[in-house]
């Protein structure tokens, strides 16, 4: 691939409002912790992921004529986002994902309101369609609109770019079953794949993880990656497949791992490295964001991935 030509994220931006707790959690009252608050949304997570890697990067979204909205672009824009094209809804709210985490860091429960993104209409696309044609390829999350991400995969073929796809969670999730055969990546947690293969139970060992990552490569996926999270994630495409452990790391905050795993992924594609080496610096960049508390690492890059796997 042309590692020169910008990779175009479309999806969710937004603000993380993330509370960890001190103690074991109590159900129905206060319970004392940490409450932080980042710039976030799935594709703009991964848009900064990014460019924080150097890779060219352009980012479709829409945010609200709101302080927080302003914040996003602005914070995005100096990881060296071009968020120029982002638009400003002024009849909505910015989107917004409150997450509540126990005392390990694990996700308890959240709530998110991303209605902003409906306004990522197909007109929207059709008007930047240039950026497919120039485009080394395509991420988008699952937040997208049915219409919209019918667009985009049209506009996709067009311009013959790949399609990398996060499912974003499991009601999402069986949003891409219809487009499938034309992903080029998708990266499912265990959950989201058992939903994409329309199983009744998700994979609970590396083998069954393996498995099911070559299945949705038997119904059209190009790379699968099933991630385990401690367990770490399984891989395959057409030719290879195989487990890869996750990395021993304190863990923080899960919020944004995927994300960031997702991008390193697609750093290393279109750098044309192997879908193992590949694979690996994503495992990387998911232990070193699981480390803090920011929904995407402020000091990423590749040293800091080769790094990781070093020691």
């Amino acid at each position: 691939m042309d590692s020169d030509r910008p990779v175009v994220v479309i999806g969710a931006s937004g603000m993380d409002i993330k509370g960890r707790a001190n103690e074991p959690l109590a159900m129905g009252r206060s319970n004392t912790g940490v409450v932080r608050s980042s710039v976030g949304g799935v594709a703009r997570n991964i848009a900064e992921n990014l460019a924080r890697l150097e890779v060219p990067t352009i980012l479709l979204s829409a945010v609200g004529q709101d302080h927080s909205g302003e914040y996003i672009l602005s914070r995005t824009a100096s990881t060296g986002v071009d968020t120029s094209l982002v638009l400003r809804v002024p009849d909505m709210h910015t989107g917004s994902y409150v997450a509540v985490l126990d005392e390990s860091g694990q996700l308890v429960v959240a709530v998110s309101e991303y209605d902003c993104v409906e306004r990522i209409a197909p007109a929207y696309l059709q008007k930047h369609r240039a950026l497919f044609a120039e485009a080394g390829m395509i991420a988008i999350d699952a937040n997208l609109s049915a219409r919209s991400l019918t667009s985009v995969f049209r506009w996709a073929k067009r311009y013959a770019v790949p399609v990398c796809a996060d499912p974003t969670s499991v009601a999402l999730a069986p949003k891409l079953i219809p487009h499938l055969s034309d992903l080029y990546m998708v990266a499912p947690n265990a959950a989201e794949a058992a939903v994409l293969c329309e199983d009744p139970e998700p994979p609970q060992t590396s083998e069954d993880a393996v498995e099911t990552a070559q299945r949705l490569v038997s119904r059209g996926v190009g790379i699968a990656i099933v991630t385990l999270a401690e367990q770490g994630l399984a891989y395959a495409d057409g030719s290879s497949a195989g487990h890869i452990a996750a990395l021993r790391t304190t863990v923080v905050d899960t919020t944004g791992v995927g994300d960031a795993l997702t991008a390193a992924v697609i750093f290393g594609l279109m750098n044309d490295m192997p879908l193992d080496e590949a694979v690996r610096l994503g495992v990387s960049a998911a232990a070193l964001t699981l480390r803090t508390r920011e929904t995407v690492l402020p000091d990423l890059s590749l040293d800091r991935l080769y790094d990781e796997l070093v020691v």
